[in-house]
């Protein structure tokens, strides 16, 4: 069920539907999730016909094709098309994800396309992640040393370095934090999937020198503990990823300090 924060006192209504090319056969009907703080029209689904013999596989393919050829007052955010920046992290069929990376083929029927759920919305596909981003910075996302600073490098052992593995690798989408029913409910104190993620990246690493200090920021009743493992966030991460093991490893090691 897709869940979305609407401006106030609005509801969606039946949007545009754009005619559909001429000459073509292979069509694809792609609904899309329109709203512009300019007009003081309700959201709205518009409806667009792509001509899938002259478009590429992706969803953000289909996006860039109705932009290009068809209306181009539809807004979104895409930058790497690689899967790499997650700046084109929306809700596809139902699914937070990347445009870049979902392709059309795995979508039976139309395929609708809203912005990341329970996110102000800005304008049509992009949400407002400004608290996002300022959760994810209070955890501190950067090496913590107090040893002298060595002559080239901080060296890490090739095992050490494998705990990193499945931490690292987060893009910063917000797809998972979005999907979080906890997050919905608390979003204001709960740091959500993503945050807690990165946190116990760097908990994790061997080098940083601050594990005592980053704990204690994260002992509060909603900052870690409002995680009730529902797993959506493992289930949604377009790159497979499990933020509910990385919060059951912070939550352990909480345990493990004061015993």
């Amino acid at each position: 069920m897709v869940q979305l924060t609407l401006p106030k006192n609005s509801r969606m209504t039946t949007g545009k539907t754009w005619p559909k090319p001429e000459g073509a056969t292979n069509l694809r009907k792609v609904q899309i999730y329109r709203w512009s703080p300019d007009d003081d029209k309700n959201p709205s689904l518009d409806t667009y016909f792509v001509d899938m013999d002259a478009c590429g596989p992706m969803v953000l393919d289909a996006l860039i094709k109705i932009k290009s050829d068809i209306d181009p007052t539809l807004t979104f955010r895409r930058s790497c098309r690689e899967g790499i920046c997650g700046s084109c992290a929306m809700n596809i069929d139902g699914i937070n994800t990347l445009a870049c990376i979902y392709g059309m083929d795995e979508i039976k029927g139309d395929i609708k396309i809203y912005p990341l759920p329970h996110m102000p919305v800005i304008k049509d596909l992009i949400p407002d992640l400004t608290h996002f981003y300022a959760q994810h910075a209070s955890v501190k996302p950067w090496l913590e040393t107090k040893s002298n600073k060595p002559a080239k490098e901080w060296k890490q052992s090739i095992e050490d370095r494998a705990k990193l593995d499945g931490l690292y690798e987060c893009v910063m989408c917000a797809c998972c934090t979005t999907a979080c029913p906890s997050y919905w409910w608390n979003g204001d104190r709960f740091l959500g999937p993503a945050a807690l993620l990165t946190a116990n990246r760097w908990i994790t690493d061997s080098r940083d020198e601050a594990t005592g200090e980053r704990l204690d920021d994260l002992e509060d009743p909603f900052k870690l503990y409002r995680c009730h493992t529902i797993m959506n966030c493992a289930k949604t991460c377009p790159k497979g990823l499990n933020p509910a093991a990385a919060i059951a490893n912070v939550k352990k090691m909480m345990i493990e300090r004061t015993v």
